[in-house]
């Protein structure tokens, strides 16, 4: 199992490093196909990544224990509600503070307005350390 998934993620790769060449080389008669490989090949790999994390670190991260418990999988419910939060305010952030910042730029009178929708979007990696909290209190 771990050689088919070594091998699918080898070709994953060695397809993105070729897309990625493509593109820096500026080959402008198959741009649009180029863009579409790596697009397909980045998704398929990021899927494989997934599946081997989804079906083999459970069997790794157990906590030892005398009974059967499955608190590593907890560790790892807490560290993904953590991180995928913060990836989410990041991107909110992001988005949110470039139009506001041009906002302010054309109008100073509205700056107490979107610092209350940046702060909104901060509150998005507040719920998930909150939720990661109470997971970790449910050990």
């Amino acid at each position: 199992m771990y050689l088919v998934l070594f091998m699918a993620m080898t070709i994953s790769g060695l397809t993105i490093a070729r897309g990625v060449y493509l593109l820096i080389k500026k080959d402008n008669s198959n741009l649009k196909r180029i863009r579409k490989l790596v697009k397909v090949s980045v998704a398929a790999y990021l899927i494989l990544v997934a599946g081997f994390i989804f079906f083999f670190i459970p069997n790794v991260a157990r906590a030892q224990s005398n009974s059967d418990s499955s608190s590593g999988m907890g560790f790892l419910a807490a560290a993904l509600s953590t991180g995928l939060a913060t990836i989410g305010a990041g991107y909110a952030v992001g988005a949110v503070g470039s139009s506001a910042l041009g906002a302010v730029s054309e109008d100073p009178n509205v700056l107490g307005k979107t610092l209350i929708f940046v702060g909104l979007a901060e509150g998005i990696a507040i719920y998930g350390l909150i939720v990661s909290i109470m997971i970790l209190g449910r050990l």
